[in-house]
């Protein structure tokens, strides 16, 4: 497994992960696909200047197209993602964050854990990015699980607000 900056190519991908009833199921329901080329285009220029971590999960480095799903890491206000709930904390204080998704085909593999587990890696030995949270929704099992396997912390059950919808998530915490 290998992890690649997300492409202008990967435009297949990000439909096939966004806009797909199943995959969409835990994060309110799959996107708009006319969407998806300005989401990538913006992923793109975020990657390049090094803002954000958007990874593409490339499962072997052998075939660099075929692509299993992304891991993400950024850095945002705390209130722009996040509703106020247990565990939350109030007012605006910088919080990086961490998401992955994986397409069916690829999932009961490892292939999320690992991803995950390399970019936190990644991020230790940057030493820019602290105290890294993740959102999964509290019905996510698989990524609840990975979270607990990685040695997150549990904080509590928080609102999230993804794409404009309300969500109840678990909040985790690991120190990177």
């Amino acid at each position: 497994m290998l992890l690649r900056d997300v492409e202008p190519g990967d435009l297949d991908a990000y439909v096939r992960m966004r806009c797909d009833p199943e995959m969409m199921a835990e994060l309110g329901g799959p996107l708009p696909r006319e969407a998806m080329a300005d989401k990538v285009r913006r992923d793109v220029e975020r990657a390049l200047a090094d803002r954000q971590w958007i990874k593409m999960i490339v499962p072997d480095g052998a075939a660099p197209t075929v692509v299993a799903g992304t891991v993400t890491l950024w850095a945002h206000e705390a209130h722009e993602a996040h509703e106020a709930g247990a565990g939350a904390g109030s007012g605006a204080a910088a919080r990086s964050e961490i998401g992955w998704m994986v397409l069916p085909e690829f999932q009961r593999r490892g292939l999320g854990k690992r991803a995950v587990a390399e970019l936190l890696g990644r991020a230790r030995a940057d030493g820019r990015w602290g105290v890294v949270s993740a959102f999964p929704a509290t019905t996510n099992a698989a990524s609840n699980g990975i979270c607990r396997s990685l040695g997150f912390q549990l904080v509590g059950e928080v609102r999230t607000v993804f794409a404009g919808r309300a969500l109840l998530t678990n909040h985790w915490t690991i120190e990177t």
